[in-house]
This record gives structure tokens, C-alpha cells and sequence, in this order.
């Protein structure tokens, strides 16, 4: 089974950027789709951003839209997240996961995350 590795989080201020990367152990790309999701302390796990692997169609969440950018390297077997013009209410763990498509919320795999904290 494929293994995912989420890097790229850190400490960053309110209006900053980050780019997200998920490195896959073994081609992701025959998986219907890729998507990031994130999950801050009590709450629940947030579809953020997915991209469809037939046509590479994107699909963002309201409370990203215009700011997130999600794209994949598939010579590197690579997908990223740019985050851009961060806010507060961003803090959370990202990870990356496997779907068959977008409209799904059954994951197949997942890495373990990579902390994002927005805080002046």
C-alpha cells in the first residue's frame, strides 16, 4: 500500500504563505483523486482542497478559495498545497490522502500531517 509523507508546515504570520508537499512511496496517481484536508484541536476533519487525477480538475473549499492552490508533480509523484495570504483560522493539521474522486469522503490512505500554525 502506498505511504504518504506531508512536509512544508510551520509557524507563520497572519498574510503569509507556505507550500505543502505529499510525497507518495509509490504512484498516487492511479488513485482517482488526491485531496488535502485539515483538522484543528476539536474539531472535525476539513476538506480543504482536490485534485481529480483523470483531468486534473480542482475543487477548493469556500473558506480557501482564491488563496489555496493545489497542484501535483506526477514526474516526482508529488502533490502540493500553496497556501497563500494565511489567516489565523487556518491553524490545523494538514494532511494529504487518497480517493476516488472528489465528491468521496472516504479516504484510502493518509500520511500523518504536517502542523500549520498562523499566529503573530
Amino acid at each position: 500500500q502506498v505511504q504518504l509523507t506531508e512536509s512544508g508546515g510551520g509557524l507563520v504570520q497572519p498574510g503569509g504563505s507556505l507550500t505543502l508537499s505529499c510525497a507518495a512511496s509509490g504512484f498516487i496517481f492511479n488513485y482517482g483523486a488526491i485531496t488535502w484536508f485539515r483538522q484543528a484541536p476539536g474539531k472535525e476533519r476539513q476538506g480543504v482542497a482536490c485534485i481529480e487525477n483523470k483531468d486534473d480538475s480542482t475543487v477548493y473549499a469556500n473558506a480557501v478559495k482564491g488563496r489555496f492552490t493545489i497542484s501535483k508533480d506526477a514526474a516526482k509523484n508529488v502533490v502540493y498545497l500553496q497556501m497563500n495570504n494565511l489567516k489565523p483560522e487556518d491553524t490545523a493539521v494538514y494532511h494529504c490522502a487518497t480517493h476516488s474522486w472528489c465528491g468521496s469522503f472516504e479516504y484510502d490512505v493518509w500520511g500523518q500531517g504536517t502542523q500549520v500554525t498562523v499566529s503573530s
